[in-house]
């Protein structure tokens, strides 16, 4: 039992909670064990999530990529704590009045473009980018990644593409007549990815075989 804690969010692999951490609001994440798996191997595989997720955090720290900061990292118990991020995620903004301002959106889109570019770089898979997990700081403004559960390190060209991929089916079925600001990210993301023209002509790949598997069900 963690002391203090809120509740926020629960998903299918971990609770997410709010509490007080060294005179901090802090973010508590929580994975919690897989009954249907053996103990053993359950914690095994649950503590190199962990790590793994505090490990891509950190990386991307120490490439100035805002994400947030890592506190604690305890394995025994499955629980990170890290910066609790004040402000709106994109999905939010995007469905609010002001979301559909084209500057205000163009300048968005750039911050998105930009921070996905140098996470590959570095190659940093996120592998659950949607618009829930990209946040707006309320003093800032500025873009954050968050919630890296199912980050990787890898340098595939394969996998940077399906993660663009991703954030592009979460525009399309999240937020109808985004394609321009969509356009827009691919656009600052090649500006900012070493491997742009690859990883972007994968993703013509990648959306191909989307396709088909839509058409055959």
């Amino acid at each position: 039992m963690i002391h203090n804690a809120q509740l926020i969010k629960q998903g299918a692999e971990a609770k997410v909670y709010l509490a007080p951490f060294c005179q901090r609001q802090a973010i508590i994440k929580e994975r919690f064990a897989k009954a249907y798996r053996h103990p053993t191997l359950d914690k095994k595989l649950t503590s190199r999530r962990v790590i793994q997720e505090a490990r891509c955090l950190n990386r991307c720290q120490k490439a100035f990529i805002d994400t947030p900061t890592v506190y604690l990292v305890d394995v025994d118990s499955s629980l990170i704590y890290m910066e609790f991020i004040e402000g709106c995620s994109v999905r939010d903004y995007l469905t609010t009045d002001d979301g559909h301002l084209p500057e205000a959106q163009a300048k968005v889109a750039k911050e998105i473009g930009t921070a996905l570019g140098k996470m590959h770089n570095i190659d940093v898979v996120h592998g659950d980018l949607t618009t829930s997990n990209l946040m707006m700081r309320k003093e800032s403004g500025s873009l954050v990644l968050i919630d890296f559960g199912l980050s990787y390190v890898s340098n595939l060209i394969e996998d940077k593409a399906v993660d663009l991929y991703v954030l592009e089916r979460a525009f399309t079925s999240t937020h109808p007549n985004t394609e321009v600001m969509f356009a827009q990210i691919l656009e600052a993301y090649g500006q900012n990815s070493k491997a742009s023209k690859l990883i972007l002509k994968k993703l013509e790949d990648v959306r191909m075989r989307g396709r088909k598997r839509s058409m055959l069900g």
